[in-house]
């Protein structure tokens, strides 16, 4: 019986190794991906509870004085807001979890900006985006949003616009 040498007991054991390693990087691509989700998944929770506060405070008068830094405000108006800021909340959100994409994204908040309530909503909330730092997403999309604001409203109409139909084109 011949004994094997050096290089064919390794073989194996190399073999082995390599798609050990293989595995390993699938499994961490996996666990990356898991943690992702689950982001996603922590934020739309959390946006949940806050939509049940907003509700809430606008069933409730005596609540949203705890919520809203607006304290000129009818019942009727303040509770305008809260709605106007839980649509712009969603809409952010649609975009952080993937579901709308950052030309989406400004889409719906063109559409938005057409909303009197809106446009009061953004114009009283300034203040409290002044603290936002600068790189975070949500001072960027307001920012965005402050661009959009200072837009035309019959400009506005132009995102809409997509061209022709690829339909229309073969025949």
């Amino acid at each position: 019986m011949a004994v094997p040498n050096h290089e064919e007991r390794e073989a194996p054991v190399q073999e082995l190794l390599e798609q050990a390693v293989q595995l390993l990087g699938r499994m961490t691509e996996a666990a990356g991906r898991l943690a992702e989700e689950m982001h996603r998944a922590n934020l739309i929770q959390l946006h949940g509870f806050l939509l049940q506060r907003l509700d809430r405070a606008i069933d409730d008068p005596s609540l949203a004085d705890a919520l809203s830094t607006f304290t000129d405000l009818s019942d009727e108006k303040r509770r305008q807001m809260f709605n106007a800021n839980a649509q712009y909340g969603l809409i952010l959100l649609a975009h952080r979890v993937g579901v709308l994409d950052r030309s989406e994204l400004l889409g719906h908040l063109k559409v938005l900006r057409r909303s009197p309530v809106f446009v009061e909503y953004w114009q009283r909330s300034v203040h409290g985006r002044e603290d936002l730092p600068a790189d975070s997403f949500e001072a960027r999309v307001g920012r965005a949003v402050d661009a959009i604001m200072d837009e035309r409203l019959d400009d506005l109409d132009e995102w809409w616009v997509v061209g022709p139909d690829s339909e229309s084109q073969t025949r």
